[in-house]
């Protein structure tokens, strides 16, 4: 990697939150910071690493066979390796993530710094979370490259910053598109393409947007599981629920979420409202949206065209691939 990179700086916009009208008449429902890319800071050395690493002799299993793990890493030095071409990843967990040309895992650890970049993560630590090396790294297609960077290490190595945050592989991710290293010890995370950490499924909005490489946009909810709509349902002039019953067990019905708490989903129309059983219900333009007991993870859509009736929410509420009525 080039040290002539120039620093960038990411300035927090704020958000306006516009309050619109429901049609339906029922009831509604990072400070700036800059990176001096190319820095030469030198990397803090850990002594005694252990649980406040999130490494653990006995639980993480250093030098594993991983193809991301050093060859003859020692003392508090540990041989990087070369990532190639960045990319980014859908995760149906945790959304965006940075991978290497070869689709693995690029990681972030806390007890790091990006301001100035420094590595808190040597010696044994180093071996199960191998550096990154700064060298030949290209920036692929939607990374913006100003965000890349690189620290020099207490061996003299040159590992990867993004947005400052020196990156790192887990030696337990043995295969393309492993996350085995998200969470670790509560310290290590996947880093999303803008340096941040990744988003786990429980700290996605209310209702959200997924691109499915099937069906294209479509609503999810908190836990990133894809929203149903039933065709026998009505929305005007109120919302009226057709599924009752032992329908409700392999379809429930998905509960109110604050306007404030969506994204990329259309607000007008966005509300709850109350079935006859006295359960409150959300819906999307009105029309009152489901999970399916079907689907067993984040990203399946096994309710998908089920019976002729049930089908995946447009971010405006329409059906996605529903027959025209």
């Amino acid at each position: 990697m080039k040290t002539s990179w120039r620093s960038a700086s990411l300035v927090a916009s704020a958000v306006a939150v516009l309050t619109l009208t429901t049609a339906c008449g029922q009831e509604s429902g990072t400070s700036a910071s800059s990176q001096n890319v190319g820095a030469t800071a030198a990397a803090g050395t850990v002594g005694g690493v252990g649980s406040g690493t999130g490494y653990t002799s006995g639980g993480v299993g250093a030098g594993t066979g991983s193809s991301a793990s050093p060859s003859g890493a020692a003392g508090s030095g540990a041989s990087t390796q070369t990532a190639g071409e960045l990319a980014i990843s859908t995760n149906t967990e945790l959304g965006k993530i940075l991978t290497d040309s070869n689709g693995k895992t690029l990681y972030r650890f806390d007890a790091d710094t990006a301001e100035p970049p420094k590595s808190n993560c040597d010696g044994d630590c180093a071996t199960t979370w191998p550096p990154v090396s700064a060298d030949d790294v290209s920036a692929g297609d939607g990374i913006d490259k100003s965000l890349l960077g690189e620290v020099t290490r207490s061996d003299g190595t040159k590992q990867l910053t993004v947005d400052g945050w020196p990156a790192y592989y887990y030696a337990k991710d043995a295969s393309a598109g492993d996350t085995s290293g998200q969470g670790v010890g509560n310290k290590w995370f996947a880093l999303a393409p803008d340096g941040k950490k990744a988003k786990a499924e429980s700290d996605l909005p209310g209702l959200s947007v997924r691109k499915d490489p099937n069906l294209g946009n479509i609503v999810v909810d908190k836990n990133g599981m894809t929203v149903y709509r039933f065709l026998k349902d009505e929305a005007w002039p109120k919302p009226v629920s057709a599924c009752v019953g032992a329908c409700l067990e392999k379809w429930p019905a998905v509960g109110p979420v604050e306007t404030n708490d969506t994204e990329g989903v259309v607000k007008k129309g966005l509300m709850s409202f109350t079935r006859p059983d006295g359960v409150k219900q959300q819906t999307v333009n009105c029309w009152p949206i489901y999970t399916f007991s079907g689907d067993k993870a984040p990203g399946d859509i096994n309710g998908q065209g089920v019976g002729g009736t049930w089908y995946a929410v447009a971010p405006d509420g329409k059906p996605v691939g529903a027959p025209k009525q």
